[in-house]
Order: C-alpha cells, then sequence, then structure tokens
C-alpha cells in the first residue's frame, strides 16, 4: 500500500503500480505510448492515519464500507491523482509533470535525466548509449559479460630473447622502448578488465567510480612502463598496400616478391607478428643489425603498446617510426595496462606479486604484477566497484619509486594529447587526488575536435599546469575533496551499476565518506582489515570481531 496524506499527488514508476491499464484512446495522438505520463484517479481515505491509496476501480461497495476493521463513511473520501512517470525506450525519465495549462514548448524545455544518474546530461552527452545505461536496467551486451582481451605476453615472451647483441641493445635502449620487453602480462584477468571499461566515459577520458573520477595518467605510464613521456606528437602519413611493400623491402631487407606476397596475404597494410619475428631471427644471424632491430622493434611494439583487435597483425605505418633509429627516441610513447588496477585499488581481484616495490633495484612497475586466476566475474565485481570507498585506494601508489621515476610536472598539463590520427582529451584536473592535490568541481572537457594547436599547447605547458593546481590545495588526507564536489558528481554521473532493490529508492543518494587516515601506511592497515570484516559480514557488535574493530579505529585515527 502506498501511504499518501490528504491532497498530495504522488510519482511513481508505472511498472510498479500493479494492475493499472491505460487506454490508448487517453494518449495525445502524438504522444509515443513508450514515454507518456499517465494520470490515474485514486481514493485515499482520510479517516485512516496518514491515508491510504487505493485504485478508484478496485474499490467495491462492500470495501467502501468495510476495510480493515474500520468503517470509511463516503464524505470523508478524497480524489486525487497519481501522476504516473514512465521510462521512455531510452531509458530516460521525464522531470517534468504535465499541467492541463502548461504549454508543449514550455515542456521540452525542461531537463530530462536518466534513473541512476546523470540527472543533468551536460557532462556525459553520449550516456544514452553508454553500456552502463543498459546494465541499469539488466541488459548485457551480450551472453559473454567480459570482453575479449588482446593479450601477446606468452608469445611475446617466448619470441624475447635473453640477451640482445650489443648492437641492437644500444639501439633498443635510445629507443626508450627496452621495458617493453619484460612489462607484458603472460594471461590477464578479463573480467576485472571488463568491469572498469564499463565505467570509463570518452566525455572526461576518466572511470567513473561511486567516490569520484580517476584516470590513466603519464605518471602513470612513467612509472609502470617507464616509458618516456616527453617528447613530440607523431603524425604519421597515409600507408596504401603498395608503399608498405616498399617500406618492407626498404627497412626490413626482404625482397620485393616476399613483401608483395606478405602484404597481399594481410589483405591490407599490415604485417604479421610471426613474420616479423622470423625476418629479426634471420638478419639477425645474418648481423645485418639495422633490419633486425627494426623487425624487432616492430614486432615489440605491436605485440604491447600497439595491439590491436586483429590479434596477430601490426600496421605498416608503424615502421614509419623506425626509419631513423636514432630519431625514434623523441616521441613520447604512451601506454596503461592491468597493472594500473593492481596498483591503485588493492582489495579489487587477485593479483601475484613478483617483488618487494622497495628492492626492485629501479624495475618498471609493471613487472610486479603476475597474474593469478580469478574466481569473480563481472557480475560479482559490479557491486563490489559500487561498495568501494575512498580510503580503498592507494591514491599515490609511487612513492616509494621516485628515486627511478621523478615526477614530472609535465604530468598536470591539461589539453589534448595525439598520436596518429587519434586525439584524445588529458584531464588530471578530474582526477587530481592522484597527485596529491584536493578534488574540486573541474572545468567542462576539452572539445578536442576543435582543437587546432595540440603540439603547441603541448610544447608550451606550463600555463595549463598553473591553471590546474592554482586552484587547488595540497590534500591533507588522499582523499580529501572540497565541499560541493560529491553532490556535484552524483548529478552529472552515473556512479554505480548496480541500481538498488525494486522497493527501495531509485535515486542514488550522494554517500557521506569517512576521511580515513592520514598516512598513507594507516590507510593501506585500515583497507585491508575493512576489506575483510566486509567479506565476512562482521558486525561490531560481535565479540568475536571485537579486537578487529578496535584495530580499525586505531587506524582511522592517525
Amino acid at each position: 500500500m502506498k501511504i499518501l496524506r490528504e491532497g498530495e499527488v504522488a510519482i511513481g514508476e508505472l511498472h510498479r503500480v500493479k494492475g493499472m491499464i491505460i487506454p490508448q484512446k487517453r494518449l495525445g495522438r502524438d504522444t509515443p505510448t513508450t514515454s507518456c505520463l499517465a494520470p490515474s484517479f485514486y481514493l485515499t481515505a482520510s479517516g485512516w492515519p496518514g491515508g491510504t491509496l487505493l485504485p478508484l476501480w478496485k474499490l467495491t461497495r462492500a470495501s467502501l464500507a468495510i476495510l480493515g476493521g474500520f468503517t470509511l463513511p463516503f464524505p470523508s473520501i478524497s480524489i486525487h491523482t497519481l501522476v504516473v512517470r514512465r521510462r521512455g525506450a531510452d531509458g530516460r525519465i521525464p522531470v517534468r509533470t504535465l499541467d492541463r495549462g502548461a504549454s508543449s514548448s514550455a515542456a521540452a524545455a525542461e531537463p530530462t535525466g536518466y534513473p541512476g544518474g546523470p540527472y543533468d546530461t551536460s557532462l556525459l552527452v553520449k550516456y544514452e548509449h553508454h553500456v552502463a545505461r543498459h546494465i541499469w536496467f539488466g541488459e548485457e551486451r551480450g551472453p559473454k559479460k567480459e570482453l575479449k582481451v588482446a593479450g601477446h605476453g606468452l608469445k611475446l615472451t617466448s619470441r624475447v630473447p635473453l640477451a640482445l647483441s650489443p648492437q641492437m641493445e644500444s639501439c633498443v635502449s635510445r629507443s626508450g622502448l627496452a621495458s617493453l620487453q619484460r612489462t607484458s602480462l603472460n594471461k590477464i584477468d578479463t573480467n576485472l578488465v571488463s568491469a572498469f571499461v564499463e565505467r570509463w566515459h570518452l566525455e572526461t577520458s576518466s572511470f567513473h567510480m561511486s567516490f569520484g573520477e580517476m584516470s590513466i595518467t603519464l605518471d602513470d605510464v612513467a612509472c609502470l612502463l617507464h616509458l618516456p613521456i616527453r617528447g613530440i606528437f607523431w603524425s604519421p602519413q597515409n600507408v596504401t598496400e603498395e608503399l608498405a611493400v616498399e617500406l618492407a623491402v626498404d627497412y626490413l631487407g626482404v625482397s620485393q616478391g616476399q613483401a608483395q606476397s606478405h602484404v597481399r596475404s594481410c589483405r591490407g597494410s599490415y604485417y604479421k607478428l610471426e613474420w616479423l619475428y622470423d625476418i629479426f631471427v634471420h638478419h639477425r644471424a645474418a648481423s645485418s643489425w639495422a633490419y633486425a632491430t627494426r623487425a624487432y622493434l616492430l614486432m615489440l611494439v605491436g605485440s604491447t603498446i600497439f595491439a590491436d583487435k586483429t590479434f596477430t597483425l601490426v600496421e605498416a605505418r608503424y615502421l614509419l617510426l623506425f626509419r631513423d633509429l636514432d630519431g625514434c627516441s623523441g616521441y613520447s610513447w604512451g601506454a596503461a595496462a592491468l597493472c594500473w588496477i593492481h596498483e591503485y585499488f588493492p582489495t579489487v581481484g587477485k593479483r601475484g606479486e613478483n617483488w618487494n616495490p622497495a628492492g626492485n633495484c629501479g624495475l618498471p612497475r609493471a613487472m610486479r604484477w603476475s597474474y593469478r586466476q580469478g574466481v569473480l566475474k563481472v557480475n560479482d565485481l559490479r557491486p563490489i566497484l559500487d561498495e568501494l570507498t575512498p580510503t580503498d585506494v592507494i591514491w599515490r601508489p609511487f612513492e616509494d619509486h621516485r628515486a627511478w621515476r621523478v615526477f614530472d610536472e609535465i604530468c598536470l598539463y591539461r589539453g589534448c594529447l595525439k598520436w596518429g590520427e587519434t586525439v584524445v582529451p588529458y584531464l588530471p584536473d578530474r582526477c587530481l587526488r592522484q597527485f596529491g592535490y584536493r578534488q574540486y568541481v573541474p572545468s567542462p572537457p576539452l572539445d578536442c575536435m576543435m582543437a587546432t594547436d595540440i603540439d603547441v599547447d603541448w610544447i608550451s605547458y606550463h600555463q595549463s599546469v598553473v591553471d590546474v593546481i592554482g586552484s587547488s590545495t595540497v590534500a591533507t588526507t588522499p582523499s580529501e575533496v572540497e565541499d560541493g564536489y560529491l553532490e556535484w558528481y552524483y548529478r552529472v554521473s552515473h556512479p554505480r551499476l548496480v541500481p538498488p532493490h525494486r522497493d527501495a529508492p531509485r535515486e542514488v543518494p550522494v554517500p557521506v565518506y569517512d576521511a580515513g587516515p592520514s598516512n598513507p601506511d594507516w590507510a593501506r592497515v585500515s583497507t585491508l582489515i575493512r576489506r575483510y570484516l566486509r567479506q565476512v559480514n562482521a558486525e561490531e557488535e560481535d565479540p568475536q570481531f571485537s579486537d578487529l574493530f578496535e584495530a580499525l579505529h586505531i587506524s582511522r585515527s592517525h
């Protein structure tokens, strides 16, 4: 039963009102039946405490006379209108109500939103087509919820020699790509990757978590993969099949006939990774070091930072990067991997640890992790990610790695990053907590389609850094945000993927988080204790967990 006070108007979702019938003739000719606002008449009995809502057509003469032990005289019954708000085919619920005297143009001008957010669609303008909208209503992308992840870790392990010749070693080191030889995972937890991908939004280039935005930053790339983040952006030329043949002849040292036959078999301007490996082995045996190095480097980037959904091919245009083996170190290389999740979210997923980061002798941090078979599927991980709090995050995981990778202020550059035809916004002002600053409400995202001087902006990055951190202060606790940030975020984002129970309120409340320990070591202790207590569904009143709860309170006070 729905309880109303006398004179109130109730608004609820149509599918939750059982027994309701809306004849087609009651709808306007131009009103689609999937997005209508249908009024229905209900009765409330003022003699009952608070008034009880009853459908008019379900009341018989007998039930009007006696119901639930209360006598209902007709004068005490008032008629109210229940405006039922029905979700459209796109999942959107109109915020407006239809008044008899309201004009259609005025109603159309009012804002609209989505269940669970965003209620203000000015930020996530592409949300209508985002997978999160479908997940909220129980719609999956297909029978398999996890994505297919392209990974060449096992093949690369077998193809990368234990040691290169001095001639090749020198070129590979100067290229800045040497770390890619050892930073690939042999296996990948596709469920964990998929669960995070569902929270990625192109408009902001960030993951939308329940406590705010996070992203993969240039500092993450520098520390995880030891790739250079300074340098020029690469602007390639188009490569036809004919040019792909010429490049293979000139820079890989193969015959015209061999190159033509291979490119034709690839059905486009591509080279097979296995073919490149064979060329590398052949030229290494013949001591043709330039050809061997180019084939090796192209195979390396094609198996790692340039891997794509073909799984076996690499675009021929990337060979242009290695025409001058002494000059390829000037490019800004960038990529990130599953290791990012392991560094920032220690309580999520299973992972193997290869070494202690404090004694790693300067190796890339991605080499710290190894794959361990996870038992959690995408469905299991969604609510876990929903329930994460700021104290579950290691906001600055690389502070013990600064002896090998000093923080570079260019990581706070706000602008567009370009690699070939791909141009993406890089917005550190949306994830300031990852840099040790207090998070504020960020500026609207950049429209990189309108950017004209990306290279100039990148070179003259200093002003954008000043703009990013000038409006903030150093955080006193790792997860600190300014007042009003979470309220704004919950209005413009879709922070949770799992909807509440059907009987619970459909709007997602703004959470209130404990600030947590300011010391990162104590924050880690607090996170581990809370993780265990949550796994066993421990209650603070339970005597067997009293010591752990006391330890949790002590850790939070530091």
